[in-house]
């Protein structure tokens, strides 16, 4: 105990330390490079950090890494282009919380975002460096969602080769928050499924399991969005040097999205614990109508238990006993008993 407590305190002071605290994936790292202007683009994968060499003037760049499990492969890129040492230990740190920073030479944000497109719920954090020239991105693992902006760069769709980098981190951005905006909506379609308002649903316990599991999960993106709008704040409040002011509308525009989500997150939390709530309602309900028939049928029973107990004694002077219609006539008071006592609940309305 006391070794891997050292450990994590050598790991949080030594600034030249890295480790990768996600979960290993059989994964290698994969670097790729798109360089563009105006007139023309270029992309190539680049097969190591030693193959790569330094953003010159006069083109915008976006190296967009996946892979993060090689910490000595990602902090020889970093270093490659002069990443502050915090800076890397932030991006092979995928728990820690997201954040904004601003350093000398570069502005860097790490978030969260979902992974679409996938059944189970996975999720994984992007890191951003950004720079006068330059965007580099930092991905856990290899995904498709920024696609769509790969075909705009290549096809001159669009101003995102006639911008600077902070528009094309403003669009990776947006598509973040776009994938969030699906997994919320069909978080919604799914928790309207839980409809409990039916007399004759009989909801198995595992569902209170689901609900809860749901509510972690939509806890998990708020958590992750406030600090992208608490990111767009912090430019409009300090003014990176790093966003050009002809962009704040758009950065503000992520705001907006965020606020939006928030707000959908804070549906979502409602409607789960009003779900949560008519659960143990209609639990409690479905218990109170067993106890509430198992008294009725006890209360009707009692009174022929209590007629049989008389005859079952065993005294010599019961006249009824010599009766030759006694046995019928007993049957009789114990039916008429419980014919009066259904209809005495009945006008109670108790059943």
């Amino acid at each position: 105990m006391n070794s891997e407590h050292s450990f994590l305190n050598r790991k949080k002071t030594d600034p030249t330390s890295y480790v990768f605290t996600g979960r290993v994936l059989d994964e290698k790292t994969g670097i790729q490079l798109f360089r563009y202007n105006k007139d023309e683009c270029s992309e190539c994968d680049v097969e190591g950090p030693d193959r790569l060499e330094k953003f010159e003037e006069g083109y915008q760049y976006w190296l967009n890494v996946h892979g993060l499990s090689r910490p000595a492969q990602i902090a020889s890129i970093c270093q490659k282009f002069d990443i502050h040492s915090l800076a890397i230990q932030d991006i092979l740190d995928v728990n820690q919380r997201p954040k904004y920073q601003e350093f000398e030479s570069f502005s860097f944000l790490t978030i969260k975002t979902t992974v679409p497109d996938k059944e189970e719920r996975n999720t994984e954090q992007i890191s951003f460096v950004l720079g006068p020239n330059y965007l580099i991105s930092f991905q856990e693992r290899k995904a498709d969602y920024f696609e769509h902006l790969r075909y705009r760069l290549r096809e001159k769709v669009g101003l995102l080769r006639e911008r600077t980098p902070d528009y094309l981190l403003y669009t990776l951005l947006e598509s973040i928050l776009d994938n969030y905006f699906k997994t919320l909506d069909k978080l919604d379609e799914q928790t309207q499924a839980f409809d409990f308002s039916n007399p004759d649903s009989d909801p198995a316990p595992s569902v209170l399991a689901q609900i809860e599991q749901y509510k972690r999960y939509v806890q998990f993106i708020k958590k992750a969005i406030v600090p992208i709008k608490e990111f767009t704040f912090s430019i409009e409040r300090n003014k990176s040097p790093y966003i050009q002011q002809r962009h704040m509308k758009y950065f503000l525009e992520i705001r907006d999205l965020c606020l939006t989500l928030i707000d959908q997150c804070d549906s979502i939390l409602s409607s789960l614990e009003s779900s949560n709530n008519l659960f143990f309602s209609v639990q409690g309900q479905r218990m109170n109508q067993v106890m509430k028939t198992l008294t009725i049928v006890s209360t009707i029973f009692i009174p022929a238990t209590f007629v049989a107990g008389i005859y079952g004694m065993n005294f010599i002077n019961i006249p009824e006993l010599r009766w030759h219609y006694g046995y019928f006539a007993v049957w009789f008071l114990i039916l008429l008993i419980i014919v009066g006592m259904l209809i005495y609940f009945k006008k109670k309305k108790w059943f």
